[in-house]
């Protein structure tokens, strides 16, 4: 039981840890290509938290991001994997925060070809989210082993 709940734990997380390597190896002195296609899309993000709530996103250079990004990633793949419920909520953070900025549907007409692939990507990544709650709260809803071993007690005979 424990070997197939590791495996599966692995199989998961092998989904971050492929993002986060694949940033990884295209980041370069500027982000690479992540950065440059979350640049607009943090900036329309921005805007429109701005005008719906009045906050004011503060500047962050792209390259911080995805560096954050790919730091998240690996850091909740490495604990998940080894069944902590700090690396699940990790890795929910991330998704939290990335999944509403990159598959920005929102922003397109419904008719345009754009809106549904972001809209697919923007469901399997409410998806993750779901399966990484379920894990936390299983986690919380199972009862704790104890340590000590109860003794047995033998029942008094007159």
């Amino acid at each position: 039981m424990a070997f197939t709940s590791f495996l599966g734990r692995l199989l998961f997380v092998s989904l971050f840890v492929l993002s986060a390597y694949q940033e990884f190896s295209e980041f370069g002195v500027d982000g690479g290509p992540a950065a440059k296609s979350l640049k607009p899309k943090y900036d329309v993000f921005s805007k429109h938290v701005a005008t719906q709530t009045g906050i004011q996103i503060p500047h962050v250079d792209m390259k911080h991001l995805i560096l954050g990004a790919i730091v998240l990633n690996s850091l909740g793949s490495l604990l998940f994997v080894f069944d902590s419920t700090f690396g699940a909520v990790i890795l929910l953070l991330h998704q939290a925060i990335a999944t509403p900025i990159l598959y920005d549907f929102y922003n397109y007409e419904a008719d345009k070809r754009e809106f549904n692939q972001l809209f697919v990507k923007f469901t399997q990544g409410l998806a993750l989210l779901g399966a990484l709650l379920y894990f936390i709260g299983m986690k919380n809803s199972l009862p704790r082993r104890s340590s000590k071993r109860k003794v047995a007690t033998k029942a008094k005979t007159n």
